[in-house]
């Protein structure tokens, strides 16, 4: 019997994160309600962020040993004070991106990543509010198929 592949795998591991998020923030970047909150963004925030979408999705742990822990990333929202309509314009672009940028377009895969980015954007937008203090110590989370295994035809 074959070894279920993590989400990091199907998708494409790296390079398809990286193009996943190469394409969402040109998107980003060209959205007036997402724009100001980005717009300063450093030259690597694509690359980091493809990194740590590889790591919580079972690939290798490079983000956190070169660029921190998670509440390490959790404090990168402080201060931001991201409204409902940040977030769930984020969410519903960087669902829409994965087309373009030619991730697996199953419906499990697509259920596992957006059930993540739907999570994950809840805590940023938590951790971005006035006064919000994360965990000093969390572990990454580890993101899998849920319910429903990868299609195997």
């Amino acid at each position: 019997m074959t070894a279920t592949p993590t989400l990091y795998d199907w998708c494409g591991g790296y390079d398809g994160l990286l193009r996943l998020t190469e394409v969402f923030y040109d998107r980003v970047l060209a959205d007036p309600v997402l724009e100001p909150v980005f717009r300063h963004m450093g030259a690597q925030h694509r690359e980091h962020v493809a990194l740590w979408l590889g790591e919580v999705f079972g690939g290798p742990t490079t983000y956190t040993d070169q660029l921190g822990d998670y509440p390490s990333m959790l404090r990168h929202h402080i201060g931001l004070a991201i409204t409902e309509e940040q977030r769930a314009r984020w969410a519903g672009l960087i669902a829409a991106s994965a087309d373009e940028a030619g991730l697996p377009d199953d419906p499990e895969f697509r259920s596992a990543f957006v059930a993540y980015v739907e999570w994950g954007t809840r805590i940023a937008k938590a951790n971005s509010a006035a006064g919000a203090t994360p965990p000093p110590e969390l572990p990454t989370p580890r993101w899998g198929w849920g319910e429903a295994p990868p299609y195997e035809g």
